[in-house]
């Protein structure tokens, strides 16, 4: 196919490097994989069985685009409660990252900046330049914490929105109360909207998330069901913020995704009901135990939540330890680079079976006590 036929937008960026782990973790017979991002614990099955009858009684056509309202009004009820914001609206969304690009959508024009915290989640970087925008980044390194002196002299005239994920993938830094009121308080200041992705929220270990909207009404609240329960597959987000912006999103919304999966939504309604501590306490756990095992061999800054954790390359460059560690090991870990312009970490993902996070634990060892 000639160059001529594809938009300029396709250059923008290239398959996403997780993606490309993924799909050689597929032709390895036996891999240590601790690469994946998602949960490795199944749908409770409360919600399997609602998905299931919502099929078989015919909940298959389109839902509203706004949500299918056994969804959206327990939402904006829990929402309504824990913000109590008189003008905060809500949607239900094809998953989270459709919300993330429709808040872009209809936020941001050609030329504006978005800014990104590095290290970032893949979408953060490169969603922008998606819709003409451009990507300002704000390094957090050595221990991934926000700075908001450095934020504050990021922000220009053109800066329409911040990017902020607490729990973090792919660090698992979970941000303290100061930092959160500081940036809420900020972005309101500046008049930027700040999109605060709070898929992680249920994965914190050792202190409470807090989500910026608590200090500032005009944050916008990407979330969804994908990691809490385990419904990777199904599609299923929502997003709840200012009126005049959640409006326009169901709009655009309309125009693309149509909507979220509507048997899906009466699962995502049965799912709220659920106590998942169990799951938490246990991916504290395998927090622990990965902590312990790579402790003296790798400089790791402590994951608070999500299920990441991020250490320091102990030699070589991302490309030349990950693959070493897919040739001697079949050990499939995300080079750092996927998720920052720096080139000096890799992501472990301990969503895994405790036998493969110590299989992983020792190839790590081996790998950073014998350089090839």
């Amino acid at each position: 196919m000639s160059d001529q036929l594809l938009a300029d937008r396709t250059s923008l960026f290239d398959t996403s490097g997780i993606r490309k782990v993924f799909d050689l973790g597929a032709k390895l017979k036996d891999p240590i994989n601790l690469s994946i991002g998602q949960p490795d614990f199944d749908v409770p099955e409360a919600a399997r069985r609602a998905a299931i009858e919502a099929i078989e009684s015919r909940k298959n056509s389109y839902a509203l685009t706004q949500g299918a309202p056994v969804l959206r009004e327990k939402l904006a009820a829990q929402v309504k409660r824990q913000y109590n914001h008189d003008d905060r609206e809500l949607f239900v969304s094809s998953g989270t990252s459709g919300g993330l690009l429709l808040a872009l959508m209809v936020l941001v024009n050609p030329g504006d900046e978005v800014i990104v915290f590095d290290p970032y989640f893949v979408m953060y970087d490169s969603l922008p330049a998606l819709v003409g925008g451009k990507t300002i980044h704000v390094d957090t390194y050595p221990d991934f914490r926000i700075d908001l002196n450095r934020v504050a002299d990021a922000i220009t005239p053109r800066t329409k929105a911040i990017f902020f994920n607490s729990p973090a993938n792919p660090t698992g830094v979970t941000a303290d109360d100061e930092t959160v009121r500081g940036l809420a308080e900020l972005a309101a200041e500046r008049n930027v909207v700040l999109i605060s992705d709070e898929i992680y929220r249920t994965f914190a270990y050792d202190r409470p998330p807090v989500s910026p909207a608590k200090y500032n009404p005009r944050t916008l609240v990407v979330d969804g069901f994908s990691k809490t329960y385990g419904m990777t597959g199904w599609r299923l987000g929502f997003v709840h913020g200012p009126a005049e912006i959640v409006r326009e999103m169901i709009k655009f919304q309309q125009y693309t995704f149509v909507c979220a999966p509507h048997p899906f939504q009466w699962a995502g309604a049965a799912a709220m009901d659920l106590d998942m501590s169990a799951y938490v306490n246990d991916y504290r756990r395998k927090r622990d135990m990965l902590l312990a095992g790579l402790a003296d061999d790798y400089e790791i800054v402590k994951p608070e939540g999500a299920f990441y954790a991020f250490p320091k390359l102990p030699w070589g460059s991302g490309l030349e330890f990950v693959t070493a560690a897919i040739e001697k090991h079949q050990l499939l870990v995300i080079p750092g680079n996927v998720f920052s312009r720096a080139d000096t970490h890799f992501r472990i993902s301990y969503a895994a079976d405790d036998r493969v996070i110590e299989r992983g634990v020792e190839a790590l060892r081996e790998l950073a006590r014998n350089r090839p």
